[in-house]
């Protein structure tokens, strides 16, 4: 094959028509926008697992919530209808859920179960970007409040209540 100008010109149109998801401005803002955010809500909640000595930390739950914003994103820009988002959803969700079954363990001794509310976390992770992706980045962050506080506030309100003993 010669490389002449025609063939290079041929070769750069290809390059920019492929790279041309991003070429107007208002779309590309809001995607940046959505993506960071995404990885923001996640690692904050990431965080707080990590400081409770968790294996799933800061990384995983960045990862989750910007694959799950990135998993309805590219669809709901490219005009995917409401049938089809459904089914994107329901995949992400069943992801997830082998994804989140991995950091339940069972302990042999004392029918002890572990890993409940990181799984339940990377779930609700997970939500958090579908939420921001589908563009509704103030439930996102209303959503992302409640669990900070409910990973971070309820368990010092629980110190305080007496525990009962079961008969």
């Amino acid at each position: 094959m010669a490389w002449n100008q025609e063939t290079l010109n041929v070769i750069g149109r290809t390059l920019l028509d492929e790279f041309s998801d991003l070429s107007d401005i208002e779309q590309g803002t809001r995607i940046t926008l959505r993506l960071i955010l995404a990885a923001l809500l996640g690692g904050l909640l990431g965080l707080e697992r990590e400081q409770q000595g968790k294996e799933a930390g800061v990384r995983t739950h960045m990862l989750v919530s910007l694959g799950a914003a990135l998993f309805v994103l590219v669809p709901d820009i490219g005009g995917a209808m409401d049938d089809a988002m459904s089914r994107v959803i329901q995949g992400v969700v069943a992801g997830i859920g082998f994804l989140g079954a991995g950091t339940i363990l069972k302990s042999d001794r004392h029918d002890e179960v572990r890993g409940l509310t990181t799984a339940a976390g990377i779930w609700l992770t997970a939500a958090i970007g579908v939420t921001i992706g589908l563009g509704h980045e103030s439930t996102a962050l209303l959503a992302a409040g409640m669990a900070f506080v409910i990973l971070h506030v309820v368990p010092l309100l629980l110190k305080r209540t007496p525990r009962r003993d079961n008969d």
